[in-house]
């Protein structure tokens, strides 16, 4: 049944891209998504015969938005609707986009399946080098068959043959390997290969020889998830998987996701399943990426910042979103992979390594073992930018750490054309000093839009946004204080909804029908992400006694991306020289493959976790005063030499 446009509108939002909007009651959520730049599958011009557009309604009140979301703010479902959900589907709350009609406010998740355009998670591997030293090796094993003179029990006979063979003493079978050990043994005609878990305890037996083993490692992001497979017997990544964290749907940052388990009795629950899905979703993609079973890996380790780490552990995360913040353990952990519902080999153990406070996780220790600043003598600045920033200053004398809420700005939220990186987002902008005309790329096309017959622009995502901000300033189309200048004569420059605006690409450069702009809301919203982000390294400063910062390491996969001289003047951090800013990809992903490889590195992970020391940024005195000051551009006090080359001269000032 299909319902009458009222006129009235309702918010809907759409989940993991985070666009939202208000839509007229009656539209189809595939209308809405259109509206709102969401590209939802579809090649049956909404004739519901392709089945392309299914969606999820996330029920419940969410509180970040200030609305209620349930099933029943949609029209009935159809009969040419159900030929394509499912019974299990249906009760999960699946929809056709192209058939399901707006009748109130709604939250939808867009699967990956219904997305035409995947999200790019940027998480690729770096290249390290380390000895390698992995918590679990393979050893082959020729078994004497049992006879009636030699009747001893099969693990009996591998405990002697490990003995011997190898010199391995002392150990201990897992239940359910010793389960089918009999099995296994027999099948290999009395030959197997044992894989044994830090020289004590056997996790799997398979027959026959099998010289390979695989581990993967892990990096739990509040937007993202990466998995890295590894090959433990020589060290090489063999495959690399990305998704994004479908735990999204409960809230773009920590405390949104922390207030979900607080005012949903199976909050907790529910984001612990959505994790475990996804990560198990990670581990068939990497698995089948390389040819391999979900079972031939043994070993895994995680990183995660702290809140990601108790949900994913199925711990509740009140605790630590409430002062003093104390986390449920700052010690690393070893679980059995079955126990906590992750489906590798039956035996296998997941190793998380350490985190340091409540808001510096395990994904900041996975840094810090990558980066090593604890055995530099400069002074080094290590920023990884995300929906939590997290912040670690000095060297091999002295440690700080610190978190501030940058909140979800940077990654497209709270930005009215935001979005996530995906292909269609703008990812590189310039502005013409004079002209104020704009330049920009888009991801997946090397070609700037002015080359370009057709563009298809959808958005921007976190290193345009890095970007414009500068780019406004240094064109004298925003001042220092983030004020639109009403003077400036541009068509680009225009007031709608009561506040002034910048087009950044025009309705025919886009795929959404409708100009890309930067409005007022838009520019404050991503100087209070930047502004925490410099007011925490500037109180870091001013804890360790530095007046200046020898090298700024950004971190991360959205460090990556961005344009390091934009960052700087858009004041992220204070001055450094631009020789000595640099990228160092998903440094946290590349400390969790470091732990995975090498035991002794998870040793040293947890003996840096204890050292370093936190600093809450909330209980300084002196913060609100650093944070007033650097929501200016790049600041309204601080000099910046390293920048006065590329600055106007009537804005060198600060």
């Amino acid at each position: 049944m299909e319902a009458k446009n009222t006129g009235e509108k309702s918010m809907v939002i759409f989940q993991p891209s985070g666009r939202r909007g208000y839509v007229e009651k009656g539209r189809t959520l595939k209308e809405a998504s259109v509206a709102l730049g969401v590209d939802i599958e579809g090649i049956c011009s909404e004739k519901a015969i392709c089945g392309k557009c299914k969606v999820r309604v996330e029920e419940g009140i969410f509180e970040k938005y200030g609305i209620e979301s349930s099933r029943d703010h949609l029209s009935p479902m159809g009969p040419s609707e159900r030929k394509f959900i499912s019974l299990q589907q249906e009760q999960a709350g699946y929809r056709l986009a192209c058939q399901a009609h707006v009748l109130d406010n709604i939250v939808i998740f867009v699967p990956e399946e219904s997305r035409m355009g995947k999200q790019v998670v940027r998480k690729a591997a770096s290249e390290i080098r380390i000895d390698l030293k992995p918590a679990v090796k393979k050893y082959y094993v020729e078994l004497t068959p049992a006879t009636l003179e030699d009747p001893r029990g099969d693990w009996e006979r591998l405990e002697a043959g490990l003995e011997n063979g190898h010199g391995l003493k002392g150990l201990t079978i897992d239940y359910q390997v010793l389960v089918t050990l009999q099995e296994v043994v027999r099948l290999g005609e009395w030959k197997v290969t044992v894989s044994v878990w830090k020289a004590g305890e056997v996790i799997k037996v398979e027959p026959g020889e099998t010289k390979k083993g695989y581990g993967l490692a892990v990096d739990i992001g509040t937007t993202t998830v990466a998995g890295y497979l590894c090959d433990l017997t020589d060290g090489s990544l063999v495959a690399t998987a990305s998704m994004m964290n479908p735990q999204v749907v409960y809230g773009e940052d920590v405390m949104s996701r922390i207030s979900y388990t607080i005012t949903h009795p199976e909050g907790l629950e529910q984001m612990n399943r959505a994790i475990l899905d996804g990560l198990n979703g990670t581990i068939e993609e990497a698995a089948a990426l390389a040819g391999i079973m979900r079972t031939d890996i043994v070993d895994m380790t995680i990183v995660a910042n702290t809140c990601m780490h108790h949900l994913f552990l199925n711990i509740d995360p009140r605790n630590i979103g409430r002062s003093p913040f104390p986390p449920a353990l700052h010690h690393s952990i070893d679980v059995k992979a079955r126990d906590v519902g992750i489906k590798i080999a039956r035996g296998g153990y997941i190793h998380v390594l350490p985190i340091e406070a409540g808001f510096v996780g395990a994904d900041n220790v996975g840094v810090l073992i990558a980066e090593r600043p604890y055995s530099q003598e400069s002074i080094e600045l290590i920023i990884d930018i995300g929906t939590n920033g997290e912040l670690v200053l000095g060297n091999r004398q002295r440690l700080i750490s610190s978190s501030c809420a940058t909140g979800p700005a940077f990654e497209g939220a709270e930005i009215r054309y935001g979005m996530r990186a995906a292909p269609g987002a703008i990812e590189k902008i310039v502005i013409d000093r004079d002209t104020k005309e704009v330049r920009f790329k888009i991801i997946n096309q090397e070609d700037w839009n002015t080359e370009l017959k057709e563009v298809g622009a959808k958005g921007i995502c976190g290193s345009g946004i890095i970007d414009v901000v500068p780019q406004l300033f240094l064109a004298g189309i925003i001042d220092r204080t983030g004020r639109f200048n009403k003077e400036l004569k541009s068509p680009r420059y225009r007031e709608a909804n009561g506040q002034p605006e910048f087009v950044i690409a025009w309705a025919h450069e886009t795929s959404i029908g409708q100009d890309i702009v930067i409005c007022q809301d838009d520019v404050r919203a991503i100087q209070l992400a930047k502004g925490a982000m410099y007011a925490g390294a500037k109180i870091m400063m001013g804890a360790l006694g530095v007046e200046k910062i020898d090298k700024v390491i950004l971190a991360g996969a959205f460090g990556s991306y961005i344009d390091k001289v934009s960052a700087a003047l858009l004041g992220l951090f204070p001055d450094c020289e631009l020789d000595n800013i640099y990228s160092v990809g998903n440094a946290a992903g590349d400390g969790a493959r470091m732990a995975l490889l090498n035991t002794d590195k998870r040793q040293e992970a947890d003996e840096i976790a204890r050292q370093v020391q936190y600093l809450e940024l909330t209980l300084e005195p002196s913060f609100n005063k650093a944070f007033a000051q650097a929501m200016w551009i790049p600041n309204m006090k601080d000099k910046f030499p390293h920048l006065a080359h590329l600055l106007p001269e009537d804005r060198k000032d600060g």
